[in-house]
């Protein structure tokens, strides 16, 4: 069975000048977890869900313990609201940013004639869930395991 047999010809894409903010919504709202980035007509990246939460990702921790004295102890609540503003003020920063800042820049592809076992080989050789289906240099379609795996219970 060919790719062209199982893929969705009704890609949602974005643009790599998009919003991070914009990008969540549509994942919300289309339902999907990732989508081709696309830049006149060409696939310039793909961005995931995964890259989305890559972001809240906790730095390594110091090892410093920090025991506050009996007199900190009144600045504790004082210095946990600073922290909560600075938390508030990245995230509200982070909704700004632009997703060719998260997004990766190679790209794995199939062509609409290559068949499912290629397609299902190259998702897992590279931990991708997807793969853009590109014709003459053109986003044609794309491909998900959901997709590859109806097509291996339905082939022929």
């Amino acid at each position: 069975m060919k790719i062209k047999d199982v893929m969705n010809k009704d890609v949602i894409t974005c643009g790599q000048d998009d919003t991070l903010s914009s990008l969540a919504q549509l994942f919300r709202e289309k339902h999907i977890s990732g989508m081709p980035v696309v830049e006149k007509g060409k696939v310039v990246g793909i961005v995931s869900e995964t890259d989305l939460l890559r972001l809240f990702k906790n730095p390594e921790p110091s090892g410093d313990l920090w025991l506050p004295s009996p007199l900190e102890i009144i600045e504790v609540p004082i210095r946990n609201l600073v922290r909560f503003e600075e938390i508030k003020k990245v995230l509200e920063d982070m909704k700004s940013k632009p997703v060719k800042d998260i997004m990766k820049k190679t790209v794995r592809s199939v062509s609409p004639e290559d068949n499912l076992e290629e397609a299902s080989d190259r998702m897992v050789r590279y931990k991708v869930n997807r793969l853009p289906v590109i014709e003459n240099g053109k986003l044609v379609g794309i491909v998900a395991r959901s997709d590859i795996i109806r097509g291996l219970s339905t082939g022929e």
